[in-house]
């Protein structure tokens, strides 16, 4: 291996991995360097319980890489490479207390009907809003894919305001400023359509009463209508594998068991940087960090400039997630209906209000006394994931603190994930219980992945933060991660920051590494 690259690329992330094969495909020279064991951080797959059952880590849904600009241009090469998309066109659902149940399918009428059972007028404003879907995703997306530059901004509001008039871009930015639960109340009556979608935004850090955050659960409506869901064959480590070999086959170097220490600096800009083991590895054009913003600041020691140094010290994190990965020889028994079982997802979290109190508690540093869960069913869609007849089950708790201050409901003494992991494990599981009664009794073994554990294996997940950075107003579009800073770039001459801390922000679609080497190598 040489000791000196075009690019020097710290982190084998997603974002990272789909930068580098760009610089690679356009002549560039790249190395990666990855402290973990393997590569792709929170977008993993491996057999965490018993062997033949083969878990996702983190991420599940690779519905935004799919539908990805970058895809677009290197998933021919990534399918050759061995991925395999595995789509459904059932993604979610969610299950109430009340013994009912809410899914969105790709079949109109299906969804319709389903929303019917709850409110006919819903059900009718939901064809609407499907049809006026890919006029209105046309603007989104543009905006959501754009470099996040005042003039790239000001052209979108421009070209919206010529086919829609000074009103309908005034009603895009009321949309676009709003919480999920005033959206959601505004335009939907029944109380579990509103929770069948708001749950949508915990996903991405927004509670049901956190401005910005109506964007999020009505994209995961319209898009779950209209495009469905994609998994990866065989977990949505299979995109990482992919990506690697195809990096590998055109001269790009990736490592890994290679932690970084520093960031090697010289008369203003970054020129490499040297690795745990003393090796010093040299950038000719560019070193691009995958990192989160604190951990820029520990690699390069400061930059210099204290405005962007305050920024990325201050930059802050959304409340921590825990995951539970179950070999099961049954899916769950649902009470609300066998019917569950065709679906992706399902979310056990049965009202705004019940989010809303988990978020707060959440952030408070308690454990949330019922905190929302959302049950992945890959096997569903991929049959490959579990030896015949059996399943994987995937939960994500949403909520938990990374630093634990205390119990919401007053039954957990611990203040550390160590000794808290597996009474909230079992809160979580008495959960789905509830909702589907025997599910103990098919469970093979299980896997609990803390907060702390997550970050300890990727130290961009601070503090259990699955998406790198809360996506509140003041740190999304025009602030991600700082002002001024969208494009990735810092004040170190060629020192570049990507990953999910960057805009557009957290999801599998490898915005930010895209938009970065486009950036850097052109189109």
């Amino acid at each position: 291996m040489s000791d000196t690259f075009d690019a020097v690329l710290i982190g084998a992330g997603h974002n990272t991995l789909a930068c580098a094969l760009h610089l690679s495909a356009r002549g560039w020279k790249v190395g990666v360097f990855e402290q973990a064991a393997e590569p792709g951080g929170a977008v993993r797959s491996g057999a965490y319980t018993l062997p033949g059952f083969r878990h996702d880590w983190a991420a599940m849904n690779l519905s935004l890489f799919a539908g990805s600009p970058f895809f677009k241009a290197y998933g021919p090469a990534l399918m050759a490479r061995g991925l395999e998309l595995a789509p459904t066109t059932h993604p979610f659902a969610s299950a109430f207390p009340d013994g009912r149940w809410l899914g969105v399918s790709t079949d109109m009428a299906q969804t319709q009907g389903n929303i019917a059972r709850f409110s006919a007028t819903d059900a009718a404003t939901w064809a609407r809003l499907a049809a006026q879907f890919p006029a209105d995703a046309n603007h989104l997306f543009a905006l959501l894919g754009s470099p996040m530059r005042m003039r790239a901004f000001a052209s979108i509001i421009w070209r919206l305001m010529r086919q829609r008039g000074i009103s309908g871009a005034q009603d895009l930015g009321k949309f676009l400023l709003s919480s999920p639960r005033a959206w959601l109340e505004d335009t939907f009556e029944s109380p579990h359509l509103r929770a069948t979608l708001g749950a949508w935004g915990l996903h991405l850090d927004y509670a049901p009463d956190v401005a910005g955050g109506a964007l999020f659960p009505y994209l995961e409506g319209m898009a779950g209508q209209a495009f469905g869901m994609v998994l990866a064959k065989g977990g949505a480590g299979s995109a990482i594998s992919a990506l690697v070999a195809e990096i590998a086959a055109r001269g790009g170097h990736v490592e890994c068991n290679a932690p970084v220490a520093r960031i090697v600096q010289s008369g203003g800009a970054a020129t490499g940087i040297e690795l745990a083991d003393g090796r010093i590895i040299t950038a000719r054009k560019a070193v691009i960090a995958g990192v989160a913003p604190k951990g820029l600041m520990q690699l390069t020691g400061g930059t210099g400039d204290a405005t962007f140094d305050a920024a990325m010290t201050g930059y802050r994190h959304a409340p921590g997630t825990m995951m539970i990965h179950l070999a099961m020889d049954a899916l769950p028994p649902w009470a609300a209906g066998a019917e569950l079982h065709r679906y992706a997802y399902v979310h056990l979290a049965p009202s705004l209000d019940q989010m809303a109190r988990t978020y707060q508690q959440a952030l408070a540093g308690l454990l949330p006394d019922e905190p929302a869960l959302v049950v992945g069913q890959p096997t569903v869609v991929d049959p490959s994931r579990a030896p015949d007849g059996k399943h994987v089950l995937w939960l994500q708790i949403r909520m938990v603190p990374g630093t634990i201050l205390g119990d919401a409901a007053g039954q957990i003494g611990a203040t550390d994930w160590a000794g808290a992991a597996e009474p909230m494990a079992e809160r979580a599981l008495d959960i789905l219980e509830r909702y589907a009664p025997g599910v103990r009794g098919h469970i093979l073994a299980r896997r609990i992945v803390t907060p702390a554990e997550l970050e300890a294996d990727n130290p961009n997940l601070v503090g259990g933060d699955q998406i790198c950075g809360s996506h509140h107003l003041s740190q999304h579009f025009l602030f991600r991660p700082a002002r001024g800073r969208t494009d990735g770039s810092t004040p170190l001459r060629n020192l570049h920051l990507t990953g999910a801390a960057v805009w557009p922000g957290a999801g599998t679609g490898a915005g930010p590494g895209w938009l970065l080497a486009q950036k850097l190598a052109g189109g």
